[in-house]
């Protein structure tokens, strides 16, 4: 058996609501797999990352030339058996992963399996409020609906709300509504989640003010590490736009603005003991927090608890990229771009390298554009990042 192989699997949270180990991703999601799939080269700290075939690795060293920066990782074309750290694990991943023949050793059991869908549910997200919510200076509520009259009532006694199926994908399964906005359409999505997935998650629409998480790492032994904190900026719908590349000691300083360093921390505290206490050892590898600061009658408050992202996320990438590939003087953006025309991914990255020259001293990128992933004409994804030497002038 060999040591860690990473795999970017992003249909995991689709792959979960469906929950079937027959699950058949979407076509751009295929494409969106294909992309990227040399991702985790950026943040696998050992052993091998995963690929279809060896034409996405080159693309990838002739998008980024010779800057000496090409990610010192091993690569692989098959379904090895070892210690697979994919971006989620998912029925739908497990039976690949069976019918290629890796051991059973290195694979979760069936009812690991389960019980890890079970912790991935949104649902979760109340026990954590209801643990946090006692803090001065926190906000945040939300209950599970069993039924179309539980979910009735509680807008009418909150007003607008905010509804997530237990169970999506990133920035999916979420709708805003209100009495007044309330249509026969909402009432066919809200009973089919109803019958589905067997709840709905019902929350008060907060005024937000900015995006933010906490990332760990758990070890499947009790273990929970704080990684560090990322802040991110999403669309109206609530889809991820990009993270920003700071230290944590900087995010710190931008949240303090609004509320006090030493709440953070509090947070930080009762959250990990809540979490430790719901994962126990059932769950080994990345997950984050996503939280708010909201404005509530006047004041700033910190909503804890948005969303629990059992898996990899986009922060813990960026925050991995800003600790091993920024210049510790620098700072900037990591973001993910989809494209819909034919060609339309590659130009794009040529404008932004003509545009902002890539600049590297130490080893680390000091100010420019840097391409995580490679490109062709028929790419729809487009991974990087774009740094500003802040000493630059």
């Amino acid at each position: 058996m060999t040591g860690r192989i990473y795999y970017f699997n992003p249909a995991h949270d689709m792959a979960l609501a469906n929950n079937t180990p027959f699950y058949m991703a979407p076509d751009e999601i295929v494409r969106m797999t294909y992309d990227l799939a040399v991702l985790p080269a950026w943040y696998a700290r050992e052993g091998k990352v995963k690929i279809d075939e060896w034409r996405q690795v080159e693309l990838l060293r002739s998008q980024i030339g010779c800057a000496g920066l090409f990610p010192d990782v091993q690569w692989t074309l098959e379904w090895e058996s070892g210690e697979y750290m994919p971006w989620g694990w998912d029925p739908a991943l497990l039976r690949t992963l069976r019918l290629a023949g890796v051991s059973e050793d290195c694979l979760l059991t069936d009812p690991q399996m389960e019980r890890i869908r079970g912790l991935s549910g949104r649902q979760h997200c109340v026990e954590m409020l209801e643990l946090l919510g006692k803090t001065p200076g926190v906000c945040g509520e939300a209950c599970v609906c069993g039924s179309l009259q539980e979910v009735r009532y509680f807008m009418s006694e909150v007003g607008e709300v905010v509804l997530k199926s237990p169970w999506s994908g990133s920035g999916r399964g979420l709708l805003k509504v209100s009495p007044a906005t309330w249509t026969d359409s909402v009432e066919g999505w809200v009973r089919r989640v109803l019958r589905t997935q067997g709840g709905i998650m019902a929350e008060p629409l907060y005024e937000k003010v900015r995006d933010f998480a906490m990332e760990f790492f758990a070890d499947g032994a009790g273990g929970l590490f704080f990684l560090g904190y990322s802040l991110f900026d999403t669309d109206l719908h609530g889809n991820y736009k990009e993270n920003r590349l700071l230290s944590d000691d900087r995010i710190v300083r931008i949240l303090s603005a609004y509320v006090p360093a030493g709440l953070l921390e509090q947070v930080r505290s009762e959250l990990m003991a809540g979490l430790s206490s719901l994962l126990k050892n059932d769950y080994k590898g990345y997950l984050g927090v996503d939280m708010m600061i909201c404005r509530v009658d006047g004041t700033f408050r910190i909503h804890p608890c948005v969303e629990i992202n059992l898996r990899m996320n986009m922060g813990i990438v960026a925050h991995m990229l800003c600790s091993s590939l920024v210049h510790p003087r620098s700072e900037g953006v990591f973001r993910l771009e989809h494209y819909s025309r034919e060609g339309e991914a590659l130009e794009a990255s040529q404008a932004l390298r003509a545009a902002s020259p890539l600049r590297v001293s130490d080893g680390r990128v000091l100010s420019g554009y840097f391409p995580l992933n490679g490109l062709e004409p028929g790419s729809r994804y487009h991974a990087y990042i774009e740094v500003e030497d802040n000493l630059c002038g």
